[in-house]
């Protein structure tokens, strides 16, 4: 199978997580689905296969002591740039599954954390980790109930 299938049917494969996660939250099947290592255990599979066809003596040289213009000429290969593409989908299903399940776990929205993760990982990381910090903050600074007393009590 060539590079650009192999490519082509790892960008297809995330979808469906992503879509469950962002579009199908609380749905049984999602939770399932979002419990299990399966999707990265195929991706790191495609990955290993990918990087060892892309590292040559010559470019594991060049990246044990990288500089930006050996990075820039290893990554116009299509095979190294194949590689570096699954790393950052299984990467940022990774940090999608965890914000998804940080979510679940702790009532917080994430849809719009997740669809930035999708397309930007890191920044959809920082809208969750904010996000995450303002419903805390929110939360706990509302009075709980049963431990404030009205004026018509007193």
């Amino acid at each position: 199978m060539v590079i650009a299938q192999l490519f082509n049917i790892a960008n297809i494969f995330v979808l469906p997580f992503w879509l469950l996660m962002v579009f199908l939250p609380n749905w049984g099947i999602t939770k399932r689905v979002m419990e299990s290592y399966l999707p990265f255990v195929a991706l790191a599979g495609l990955y290993i296969y990918l990087f060892i066809n892309s590292i040559t003596p010559e470019s594991a040289q060049a990246l044990s002591n990288p500089q930006l213009a050996d990075i820039a000429r290893f990554f116009s290969d299509e095979t190294v740039a194949a590689t570096g593409w699954i790393h950052f989908l299984v990467l940022d299903l990774f940090v999608g599954r965890w914000i998804y399940w940080q979510g679940q776990q702790a009532g917080i929205w994430t849809i719009h954390s997740l669809i930035l993760c999708l397309f930007a990982g890191p920044i959809g990381l920082l809208s969750h980790i904010i996000t995450a910090w303002i419903t805390k903050k929110s939360t706990s600074d509302t009075p709980l109930e049963s431990n404030t007393t009205s004026p018509s009590q007193t």
